[in-house]
């Protein structure tokens, strides 16, 4: 019965539209006033202990250091690079618009961020080159998505901690699945594009001009290289690599590129930590909902119950994927992730998976999420940025939620696309 409060309060109190948080806050609450046997110490004790973690300390620079590098020149060079490469190519724009949100994620980590970063630029100009809005703001909101499979990404920051995986693994496991995902949507853009006979610009590329756009580019190219290659290098952590992220965002944006500000700091500072703090909060909350779960043996439950419907591995890893895409639906990345890998990473091990790969299943799983209503973040954010409504936007987005799914299952069923570079690594 305590689990049935748990569930049932929390679904309630999410059709009354309560921030997931704050939901799943109130939710455990409720329940542990019906056991009477759970103090309610462990819930405060919950809140502080989930967010006492190094490796969680990476989550709000990375936020930071996407915050500093949108508002210091870092996007508009990147797409000026993409631009240079296809932008003269049918349908040059939409691809420079995925190879844009490619490079940006390798800098945020955050899905919402990216689309809110690119889509303030390439929405416009893509419109401004005939092409349709619908469309541009579809696309711009899946290759957002990119945001948490390109590493850094912060899904896999709380998916490490969850799961006690190795965070750089996982970084690592991200780079081919990523990149499949945005070579997909850049052919289903040019498909598109070729079908409704979207031209590229008419200035012709020359090898010159793409050398002259890197060059000016070459301190945000850089960025990505000193994060990753600086984890990958075991010469820091992921943490501290956000850390160095945040240092490099500052010289780039003050003395490299000389668009930020010193007025603009407090709104930058501001915009990260009420991001951070809602980030956190659900962190928390979703830990000792999740805490709570385990006290009641609900893992071992569903664990023992789905083991049960078959013992085909095939069937049992496609009951999980359609239940994370279903759950992406409705309840926040985050929280998704911290509630569900108690639950579903044991049944993953049995089945054979590595903690790895089903790392890599779940967040590309969740990525999905950003894209489907009702909770749809990147559809919200795409949104506001172009003025269509999320009803037709939800119907434009139908051919990227296809592409992306069907891309999941190829990186469901072959592994090594996810543990070939992590072996090879070591």
């Amino acid at each position: 019965m305590t689990a049935a409060v748990l569930f049932g309060s929390f679904a309630l109190l999410l059709l009354l539209s309560v921030p997931i948080g704050i939901a799943l806050g109130l939710a455990t609450l409720l329940a542990i006033l019906y056991s009477g046997t759970i103090p309610l110490e462990f819930l405060a004790q919950g809140l502080i202990t989930s967010v006492d973690s190094f490796p969680l300390m990476a989550v709000p620079f990375f936020i930071l250091a996407g915050e500093i590098m949108a508002r210091g020149g870092v996007t508009d060079r990147l797409f000026n690079v993409a631009n240079a490469l296809v932008g003269n190519r049918t349908g040059g724009f939409a691809i420079a618009t995925v190879i844009t949100c490619m490079f940006f994620a390798a800098i945020s980590g955050s899905g919402p961020a990216t689309v809110a970063a690119i889509g303030g630029i390439m929405i416009p100009a893509m419109v401004k080159h005939g092409y349709d809005k619908r469309f541009a703001t579809a696309l711009v909101a899946a290759a957002g998505s990119l945001g948490v499979i390109i590493p850094p990404s912060i899904p896999m920051v709380i998916y490490g901690v969850s799961a006690s995986a190795s965070i750089g693994g996982l970084f690592v496991g991200g780079i081919i699945p990523g990149l499949m995902i945005a070579g997909a949507l850049m052919a289903y853009a040019y498909y598109y594009s070729r079908k409704k006979g979207y031209k590229g610009s008419t200035e012709k590329t020359s090898f010159k001009h793409i050398l002259q756009s890197v060059w000016e580019a070459k301190w945000a190219l850089v960025i990505p290289f000193i994060i990753l290659g600086g984890i990958y290098g075991g010469v820091f952590t992921p943490t501290e690599a956000a850390v160095v992220a945040v240092v490099y965002s500052l010289l780039a944006g003050f003395i490299l590129y000389r668009e930020l500000t010193i007025k603009q700091l407090p709104r930058v500072f501001a915009d990260a930590a009420l991001t951070t703090a809602t980030i956190l909060i659900i962190v928390g909350s979703a830990t000792a909902f999740g805490r709570l779960l385990t006290i009641e043996q609900i893992p071992n439950q569903v664990a023992d119950w789905m083991l049960t419907i078959s013992e085909n591995k095939i069937i049992l890893i496609l009951l999980i994927t359609i239940l994370l895409l279903v759950v992406g639906c409705f309840m926040d990345t985050l929280a998704a992730i911290i509630i569900l890998t108690p639950i579903l990473l044991p049944i993953a091990v049995t089945l054979g998976y590595d903690p790895i790969h089903f790392g890599m299943i779940m967040v590309v799983n969740l990525a999905i999420g950003f894209i489907t209503p009702p909770l749809g973040v990147n559809l919200f954010v795409g949104s506001g940025i172009s003025g269509i409504s999320i009803e037709s936007l939800s119907k434009a987005i139908v051919p990227f939620f296809l592409v992306m799914v069907l891309t999941l299952f190829i990186l469901v069923f072959v592994p090594q696309l996810t543990l070939y570079l992590v072996e090879l690594r070591g």
